[in-house]
């Protein structure tokens, strides 16, 4: 570790102590409940490569009075939230940032959150703990697409996102909305767990991900890592390479989908007529009337009527690259591509 983050390793530590006794608690108090809880309604499932708007369509989402979600506090204290969540949860919110660090977006206890952090905190492998340790690069690469893992350890996934699922729905049993962008390459999995499951996919122009996405992990890596990161030359070839193995799996699973399953939604739309495209999907997915999230997503989008989102530039040379390495992506979902670039992709 860097020295000047050993404060923070030592109050980790520490905190794992105090977890560890309240997930103790937790689970006398819950443990048999939980293994007997059931879902009224198969989830929806958020999909997108990061960055591409998953974080938008989820807060749209949520606003339906009938759907439940995970929060952040839920995600970052998976262990021991139904013990804690009411008493903890307003007496900490203090120490989180009003906004993320990435986008600017509000954040606290009670907005919707990743599943794959609670994942990682419940011991599952993840892509995510190269955060961690940002001089290691890549770590659990196989962990992405889980088409690689032993039997053994695939199964041991889909056990704990199972029981984090389970804990969530103990106490509301609406219809659970999750989003997390490795679940994107994860469908073949998803559907053996929830066969009825619905799916929205999320697409962005692929200049705009890459360039987000590279600022999102370098953010993460200089505020979450026990190291202080200075060559991070290795998160631009990463993010090329994990889109690529990421949709390489998504367009072999989603053969496995059926019609009325997976509604697919491209950000520039989203961001231009949020309220119709949302109907949209409700109506390709049969999500029920669209009456009673009307006047909540009316209210929200009034209430971040004055969002900017950050722009960025990217230099030609990857450019050029992205239209080469990732041809299919800009042909499949109708972003342009350079005349050169379709010339040479169509040679091949």
């Amino acid at each position: 570790m860097s020295p000047t983050r050993v404060p923070m390793c030592l109050a980790v530590s520490a905190m794992s102590f105090v977890n560890s006794g309240l997930a103790l608690g937790d689970r006398a108090c819950y443990s048999r409940k939980v293994s007997r809880v059931t879902f009224d309604k198969p989830p929806v499932f958020i999909l997108g490569h990061w960055r591409s708007g998953t974080t938008f369509l989820h807060e749209l989402l949520i606003r339906d009075p009938r759907h439940n979600y995970p929060t952040t506090y839920q995600c970052f204290v998976p262990h021991h939230f139904l013990l804690t969540e009411k008493l903890i949860a307003p007496c900490t919110e203090f120490l989180l940032p009003r906004r993320r660090p990435m986008d600017n977006m509000v954040a606290g206890w009670h907005r919707p959150q990743e599943d794959e952090f609670a994942l990682q905190i419940m011991g599952v492998p993840s892509p995510y703990a190269s955060m961690m340790f940002p001089k290691h690069g890549e770590v659990h690469r196989e962990y992405l697409t889980l088409k690689e893992l032993p039997e053994e350890h695939r199964t041991a996934w889909k056990r704990q996102l199972m029981q984090f699922f389970q804990r969530i729905a103990l106490r509301d049993q609406r219809r659970l909305v999750v989003k997390s962008p490795p679940h994107t390459a994860r469908l073949a999995t998803l559907l053996e767990m929830f066969p009825d499951a619905k799916f929205i996919h999320i697409t962005r122009h692929p200049a705009e991900l890459f360039a987000s996405t590279v600022r999102l992990w370098r953010s993460l890596n200089s505020v979450q890592g026990v190291h202080v990161p200075k060559d991070e030359a290795w998160v631009e070839d990463y993010v090329i390479d994990s889109f690529e193995r990421m949709y390489e799996a998504f367009a072999e699973d989603r053969a496995l989908l059926g019609n009325d399953q997976l509604a697919e939604v491209r950000y520039e739309d989203l961001a231009a007529n949020p309220k119709a495209e949302v109907q949209r999907v409700y109506e390709e997915l049969d999500l029920g009337g669209f009456d009673p999230a009307e006047p909540t997503i009316d209210a929200y989008l009034d209430q971040i009527s004055n969002y900017r989102p950050n722009q960025h530039e990217i230099d030609e040379s990857i450019s050029q690259k992205l239209q080469q390495r990732w041809a299919w992506y800009y042909e499949e979902y109708g972003y342009e591509l350079a005349a050169s670039d379709r010339d040479s992709t169509a040679r091949r």
